[in-house]
């Protein structure tokens, strides 16, 4: 049928997830709206964590910054991570796709490490979330999925979390 839409090639979605309601409900979305039960497409989860901070052995007040302390930042990180994507995993069985999903996870700011994946995997779509932040601080802190619709190569669906208020 010419004229038509429809791509019969697999394409790659990437979701941005993080310890936020409004991701999980991002990517329950997306596997409602964009994704069939027998579909080609990647799902590619991406999980940033914020840049890790520079360690000296002293602080501003001149306390000794121990290897221990530093060792349980680092696994609290790592233990963020793995609980984020667990709960992921976990929206993604419930809606029993068998989507083929790959967990990527970068390091740094956000919109900019986001933005930096979704164009070099060449994605199809971005799902974001939206924290629906006021316009006091969205204008003081910015937002990351405004930054990212307007940097990214492909389209962006923000999905608003409404709750029963």
């Amino acid at each position: 049928m010419e004229g038509t839409c429809m791509k019969n090639t697999e394409s790659k979605i990437v979701v941005a997830v993080d310890e936020s309601k409004e991701s999980m409900h991002a990517l329950s979305w997306c596997l409602s709206n964009l994704v069939s039960h027998n579909s080609r497409n990647t799902l590619v989860l991406l999980y940033v964590k914020p840049p890790p901070p520079i360690y000296t052995s002293f602080d501003a007040a001149g306390y000794v910054f121990s290897s221990d302390v530093i060792s349980a930042l680092e696994k609290y990180g790592s233990d963020l991570v793995n609980s984020v994507m667990t709960r992921a995993e976990s929206v993604i069985r419930s809606y029993g796709t068998n989507i083929n999903v790959e967990k990527i996870t970068g390091s740094g700011e956000a919109k900019d490490v986001i933005c930096s994946i979704v164009n070099k995997l060449g994605a199809d779509t971005l799902v974001m979330g939206s924290h629906g932040y006021g316009f006091f601080k969205r204008a003081l802190l910015g937002s990351v999925s405004d930054y990212c619709a307007k940097h990214v190569k492909c389209p962006v669906v923000i999905v608003k979390h409404t709750d029963d208020k």
